[in-house]
């Protein structure tokens, strides 16, 4: 009997692993109306909602030959309606709204075009500030099809050259998948499966304590996966499943993330994920559908296919029971797992599950504090914490603990365990602890919470208490910043003669609260400072109409906790 329904379930793998069927949508969206941004062959190395950390990926990553300086051109008809100067982020981005309803973005560029980077360079000593976010009206700088908008690069927190291309709905700002607009990469490769995990749910919240089982999977042929074990799989009580898979297309080695997931129950579709547009604002909550607390501890993101009670995303389609199975009767059942890409391309796995009274797994009961709820505002207080977590910036109910630790070496309180880093909360929430009698009252100023990696979180001393707002739990404590940025000229020295070079180099840095802030002053005239975060690299490029002589610069970098360098220097132009 085993046999047989193993080798039914397998015929009907076969069947789906070849449909290649057209993708789940919400509505058709215009093919023909945008050209490919770059004259470069399309090669992915990321694409719509892949899983990055903390969020979904809002577009299209095109490889652009690992260099800079790819003419960068307009997918339609449009006016520049946002440019944008970001130190981290998108670094320098460019808006066109489009007369057919989208904006597209176009990010880490490495240069506007003239036109648009005299707009921008107006507003930035305007402002007296490098990272600037500069709103055009429609009449401002019109373009056309393929019009070149400047070039590609690899600014802001980009990790190398390339193109970040989004589509977004003018109207709710929403990203959506650029694929399904004709703006295609090749790809005619299936999406991998690389393991499937059964979380055994019971009656407990989601959480590190969940028992999981994880699966290990063999491929086949033309995305046809089998489950190395093929017994029966025993379930008694709320399950949930999870898989982790991921697409490459065709010429590109990057992995990146799939368009569907869909898990079936005796061929009947229990749950649907399709990545075909989100909202930003609950990009975050890719912490809730993934297993958080196994990527916080093995650094990889399973994708549960089975909802928390206070996830927001709108992606899911087709849910029975938010995907959770609930089986209580003794028939062998299938599962199947059928993934695609956004072109179509199918992957399947199947296996066998069966309600067992006689399974009983392990279960680790750890008693909190107090209960959470997520559909309220949550507050803790003690002699030495106070938090106040908002309505739903949880994803389930939370057993919330919390405890004291030792007090670090240069920290000015016991370190506060504020629950734990395995369960993420969805915006940020109030934190504050109080510092002992040893902060003296001349570092009040100086004083901000610090995480249990040596990392700052901010905040600033109010009223006996040090105050932040925090973005993870974890574990925390107060110290203090005194220490001013440093800065170490690279190309520039006392009485040096500047004549031959286009541009003055210096590298800055901070050790622990940040930069907040600098400003180049030119024979005491402010001037423009850029910056790359990434490296560290601060540099003015020299303007044309520097007279011949001797000038003088001063370069002033401050922290978020206000201490300040100052670097001056005299050379010859």
């Amino acid at each position: 009997m085993r046999f047989i329904q193993l080798f039914a379930l397998l015929i009907v793998a076969v069947g789906l692993a070849h449909a290649q069927g057209p993708v789940s949508q919400s509505r058709a969206y215009p093919r023909d109306y945008f050209r490919q941004p770059l004259d470069l062959p399309p090669q992915a190395s990321g694409t719509f909602a892949e899983l990055r950390s903390n969020h979904f990926h809002g577009g299209s990553d095109y490889r652009t030959q690992q260099r800079i300086g790819h003419p960068l051109h307009a997918i339609g008809d449009g006016y520049i309606s946002r440019a944008r100067v970001q130190l981290g982020g998108g670094g320098n981005a460019l808006y066109i709204t489009h007369p057919n309803g989208y904006t597209s973005v176009y990010m880490h560029m490495h240069v506007f075009n003239e036109r648009i980077a005299a707009a921008v360079r107006e507003q930035q000593y305007r402002e007296q500030r490098f990272d600037v976010d500069v709103r055009l009206e429609p009449d401002i700088i019109p373009v056309k099809k393929g019009d070149v908008i400047g070039q590609t690069g690899n600014s802001g927190s980009s990790q190398g050259p390339h193109l970040h291309l989004e589509i977004r709905d003018t109207e709710s700002e929403e990203p959506i998948n650029p694929q399904l607009f004709g703006l295609e990469f090749p790809d005619n490769i299936p999406p991998a499966i690389q393991g499937i995990t059964v979380y055994d749910l019971g009656d407990e919240a989601f959480s590190e304590h969940t028992p999981r089982r994880h699966l290990q999977v063999s491929a086949g042929n033309s995305g046809q996966y089998a489950l190395t074990q093929n017994s029966v799989i025993p379930i008694n009580g709320r399950t949930g499943i999870g898989i982790v898979t991921s697409d490459k297309h065709n010429g590109s080695p990057f992995s990146n993330g799939v368009y569907s997931i869909e898990l079936l129950l005796d061929g009947k579709p229990i749950y649907h994920a399709v990545f075909e547009r989100f909202g930003f604002t609950d990009s975050r909550a890719l912490n809730s559908h993934i297993d958080y607390p196994y990527y916080i501890l093995k650094r990889t993101r399973i994708q549960k296919s089975f909802v928390d009670p206070n996830n927001p995303l709108e992606i899911y389609k087709q849910l029975v029971n938010d995907g959770v199975l609930a089986l209580t009767d003794n028939d062998v059942h299938q599962l199947m797992y059928r993934v695609r890409d956004v072109r179509g391309n199918t992957s399947t796995v199947g296996f066998s599950v069966q309600h067992n009274a006689a399974y009983q797994p392990e279960r680790k009961r750890t008693p909190g504090t107090v209960i959470f709820n997520y559909d309220k505002e949550n507050r803790y207080a003690s002699d030495h914490l106070q938090i106040t977590v908002p309505e739903n910036s949880l994803y389930d109910q939370l057993h919330f603990s919390y405890a004291q630790g030792t007090k670090p070496a240069k920290g000015y309180s016991l370190m506060q365990h504020v629950h734990n880093r395995m369960i993420p909360v969805h915006r940020g929430y109030q934190l504050a602890i109080k510092p002992d009698e040893t902060l003296p009252v001349h570092l009040y100023g100086k004083a901000l919470i610090v995480d249990s990696r040596g990392n700052s979180q901010g905040g600033r001393y109010e009223d006996g208490w040090v105050r932040t707002t925090a973005y993870s739990f974890g574990s925390f404590y107060v110290g203090v910043d005194t220490v001013a940025p440093t800065i170490r000229p690279q190309n520039i020295s006392e009485g040096k003669n500047m004549a031959a070079l286009s541009r003055m180099n210096l590298l800055i840095g901070d050790d622990l609260s940040g930069i907040q802030q600098f400003n180049g002053y030119l024979d005491d005239q402010w001037v423009l400072m850029e910056y790359d975060p990434k490296a560290r690299v601060l540099w003015h490029v020299f303007e044309p109409g520097l007279s011949k002589g001797k000038h003088h610069f001063r370069l002033e970098v401050v922290d978020w906790k206000d201490n300040k360098q100052v670097y001056e220097v005299n050379f010859l132009r």
